[in-house]
């Protein structure tokens, strides 16, 4: 609950969300922004300032050709995000070092983070600002549930500002 009233408030504050994932959880990301980005302002006639980084394609191959793989979501990071926005992270392990990386740039720039995780929670456990946690160790498992959270994050979002208004 914690982390849903986090991005709701941030949503209603006007503060940019990045959202990043590698493979499964890339696509997840993308769903992400894809149901806020969409939904919200459908619903409540308001925009929502999210980004998916794992989504420029072109974007991400440069950045790991000209510098590396473990820097394609740390640069867009130092790019994108200022103090007061919030990168989320979506990773089944918790340990893919551009996530980390990311994560430790985000905190570094006083950007908020949230990691959505599975298995032990890895290194994104111990440094992410916030935290959801799926205690299983099968991955299908826990890209269900980081979904449903989505869903949940998009409900609230929606309900929030009907609400305020």
């Amino acid at each position: 609950e914690k982390a849903i009233t986090l991005i709701t408030e941030k949503s209603l504050a006007g503060n940019t969300i990045a959202v990043c994932g590698n493979g499964g959880s890339a696509l997840t990301a993308s769903h992400y922004i894809t149901d806020w980005n969409k939904m919200v302002n459908l619903k409540t006639g308001k925009r929502f300032n999210g980004i998916c980084l794992s989504d420029n394609i072109g974007l991400v191959t440069a950045y790991a050709n000209d510098l590396s793989y473990s820097d394609i979501f740390s640069e867009q990071v130092r790019n994108l995000l200022s103090p007061g926005d919030l990168l989320i992270t979506v990773s089944g392990s918790g340990n893919s070092e551009n996530v980390v990386r990311a994560t430790e740039i985000a905190n570094n720039m006083n950007v908020d983070s949230l990691t959505i995780c599975g298995y032990d929670g890895g290194r994104l456990k111990q440094i992410s600002n916030n935290f959801v946690w799926i205690r299983s160790y099968d991955m299908q498992i826990c890209e269900d549930a980081h979904i449903l959270f989505g869903h949940l994050v998009m409900k609230s979002i929606c309900n929030m500002e009907i609400n305020s208004n």
